[in-house]
Formats: structure tokens, sequence, C-alpha cells
């Protein structure tokens, strides 16, 4: 199982002094929605060479223009993309034939989906490399989490690589890892903390626990 740091609302030096105190405890690096609308792919491009032997995200939740949107990325230095999962499937073909060429990967962001099964199914036969399993902020402050949606989709997903996010902290934790996804994401859990060195730490000692 491994750990995802999700970047969001942090200035760029701000966001690469964090990575650099956590990078130990990660995986891969998620450059985020909001991150990449304030800094555009110069975010990408800095992690990037800052952090050349680390996995990167870039949180593109691409939803039309697949292969322009997607290859930016790619060019950028991120390893993956986000497609929302509720686009059309030519836009994801789009972005899975960008990825092909530049030898990268897909990540399909479940975020608003309503027949989760459905969708599983209909991403696994398209071939994306991920299904991220995702509760948004705003959904999250009216009591939703992404408890529930991961179980639908572990039910559901025969192949594909699970990442959950969602709100995710140490205290939450032990109930995703308990039900094996592949990725698990937290943002405001390390970024947010007193000391996120330390917690990034307790975090990644409890995904061991849980990874065979």
């Amino acid at each position: 199982m491994k750990l995802q740091l999700a970047l969001d609302t942090f200035g760029l030096e701000e966001a690469l002094n964090l990575a650099e105190k956590v990078k130990n405890y990660v995986d891969i690096i998620e450059i985020g929605t909001p991150f990449i609308l304030e800094n555009g792919m110069e975010a990408v491009r800095c992690f990037r060479k800052k952090f050349p032997d680390k996995r990167i995200l870039a949180d593109t939740k691409i939803m039309d223009a697949g292969k322009l949107e997607a290859a930016a990325a790619f060019e950028a230095g991120a390893d993956y993309i986000t497609v929302l999962a509720v686009t059309d499937r030519a836009t994801i073909e789009e972005c899975l034939e960008t990825a092909e060429k530049f030898g990268k990967k897909v990540v399909a962001d479940m975020i608003c989906v309503d027949n989760i099964p459905k969708k599983t199914e209909e991403l696994e036969a398209a071939g994306v490399d991920g299904i991220a399993v995702h509760t948004g902020v705003d959904q999250q402050k009216r009591g939703r989490t992404p408890l529930d949606d991961l179980k639908i989709v572990k039910e559901n997903c025969k192949r594909t690589s699970i990442f959950v996010a969602g709100g995710i902290t140490l205290a939450t934790l032990p109930e995703y890892a308990a039900l094996s996804p592949d990725v698990l994401i937290v943002g405001g859990g390390i970024g947010n903390a007193a000391d996120p060195e330390k917690e990034a730490k307790l975090i990644y000692q409890k995904l061991q626990e849980y990874t065979v």
C-alpha cells in the first residue's frame, strides 16, 4: 500500500519545503488541482526537478481536450494525470493514448459518479491505470466520507489499482487501510499537522501494518 501526499492549498515554496520534510515517508507527491490553478504546470516542473526519484501525480481532473491537457502535464514531468470519470469515453481514450505515448499513467477520479459499479466496469474496460475513490471537500463538509464508495469499488474492481482520498487522517486511516486500497491519499492530515514530518512518519508506519 502506497502513501500519496496531496498538496492543494500551499504556496509553491511552502509546498516544496513540506515535501522535502516528508519525502522519506511518501511514495507519490500529488500536485493538487488548486495548486495547478495557481501555479500552472510550473509547479509540476519544480517538483520534478527537486524530487527526481519520486512519482509525481498532476491532479488535472481533465474533463475535455484529453490529449492536449494530458500532454502538458506529462511534458512537465508528471508520472500520473487524473481524468474525471464522469466525462465522455472519448476524452478518457485521448488521455490513455497520450499516456501510452509518454509511457505514463492515467487515474480516473470517481468524484460525483452516481452508478459506481457500472462506471468501475467501464473504466476497467477502457484500460485506466487507476480508479480514485474521491469525496470532495464540499461533500465532506456535509458529512460524507469515501469509505462506502471504497467498499463498492473494491467489490467491482478486478485488476485496476485503487486510490482513495477525502479527509483521511491518522485516526481514520485504519478504516481505509483495512479495505486494502493500493494508494491511500492524505492531504491536510499531514500538511496541516503541528509537526508534518512526525505525522507523515506515523501514517507511514501505520500503513506498514496493513501492507503484505
